[in-house]
């Protein structure tokens, strides 16, 4: 497969994003589903896997690890800290940003034993904690590279300004924020800031969860838990607008000869050399549909085609909700 720079890692361009194999898009396949999907992700050459403590409330990384621990020589392994489960007085699990560097030390601990390994190549502030300076989270995370357990830092949803004040303190490897043809955030300013730096940007949900496959189902009849659910453009006041730019998005896959899925992930390759997409899927067929994408190359006609038919002045409604979008530290348009 073809590779892309990753801070000092070299890996394919294209990796997998594991969340979906634990978490979030409704009831999770078996583990033995998940086992396959990751195994067979590495015998086609994916090298590099991501994942973070709140995938399932560790049980992603435990996943992660007890498949891949026995391979680990032969990819770059990607986590995050910072947002976690934490149990309450109730004894229930809820999703929390902690930016503290004692819990940024404390999710690493959890995270390497979870994951079965020494060292974990790739290690992100999964949000920033608004309440605790970014430069004392990634104090925190340079305090872990020194002591051996991580290799490199990233951020994960942060503006270019907070980029520049945690790179002062400890370079970048790569930021990780959501990036599609139907989310563009990273064009404002995160995607040139990273090619300044040096640091890789890795799009997750690079087939906006979804929408720019075969076969997205109808909004109402996702899982009651699908985080989908809760996404305005999934809504029905936008996700009919959102449908009217499908016809001619299909069009050009068809004028490429190459599935809508392959055209969203080679268009994200097309951007910028730095930029590496991590797609999810809990099947071995879409996985070896995406990574095919790879060796696509599209012309400066089909890019300029793909960006008129889905942009930020076309798609209905916002990424995220209101509570959600609070958490975040990106540009929004």
């Amino acid at each position: 497969m073809q590779q892309r720079q990753l801070g000092p890692f070299t890996v394919s361009a294209i990796g997998l994003g594991c969340m979906n194999l634990s978490h979030a898009y409704g009831t999770p396949p078996s583990a033995e589903q998940g086992e396959r999907v990751l195994l067979a992700a590495l015998d086609a050459g994916v090298t590099l896997f991501d994942t973070a403590a709140l995938y399932g409330f560790g049980a992603n990384e435990e996943l992660v690890g007890r498949v891949l621990a026995p391979h680990r020589g032969r990819f770059t392994l990607a986590s995050k800290g910072g947002l976690a489960g934490v149990r309450g007085d109730d004894g229930v699990l809820r999703r929390v940003i902690d930016g503290r560097p004692e819990a940024v030390r404390r999710n690493c601990e959890d995270s390497l034993r979870r994951l079965k390994t020494d060292v974990i190549d790739l290690y992100y502030l999964h949000r920033w904690d608004k309440r605790v300076p970014i430069e004392d989270s990634v104090g925190a995370m340079s305090d872990l590279v020194r002591a051996g357990k991580v290799r490199a830092i990233g951020l994960s949803e942060v503006s270019a300004a907070t980029l520049r004040r945690a790179h002062a303190v400890h370079p970048i490897a790569a930021v990780q924020t959501e990036y599609s043809l139907w989310t563009r955030n990273p064009e404002i300013a995160v995607l040139a800031a990273c090619a300044e730096l040096g640091a890789a940007l890795v799009a997750f949900s690079p087939l906006a969860r979804g929408f720019l496959c075969d076969a997205l189902p109808d909004p109402s009849q996702l899982a009651e838990r699908d985080i989908r659910r809760n996404m305005p453009r999934f809504s029905p006041e936008h996700y009919p607008a959102n449908l009217r730019l499908l016809p001619a998005y299909k069009a050009i896959a068809r004028d490429v000869g190459c599935t809508p899925a392959q055209l969203a992930l080679a268009w994200l390759l097309a951007r910028a050399p730095h930029i590496v997409p991590i797609p999810g899927t809990t099947s071995a067929l879409h996985l070896q549909e995406d990574l095919a994408a790879a060796e696509l190359r599209l012309g400066a006609d089909t890019v300029a085609r793909l960006d008129a038919a889905i942009n930020q002045q076309t798609v209905s409604g916002n990424r995220y909700s209101a509570q959600s979008a609070s958490e975040v530290d990106t540009e929004t348009f």
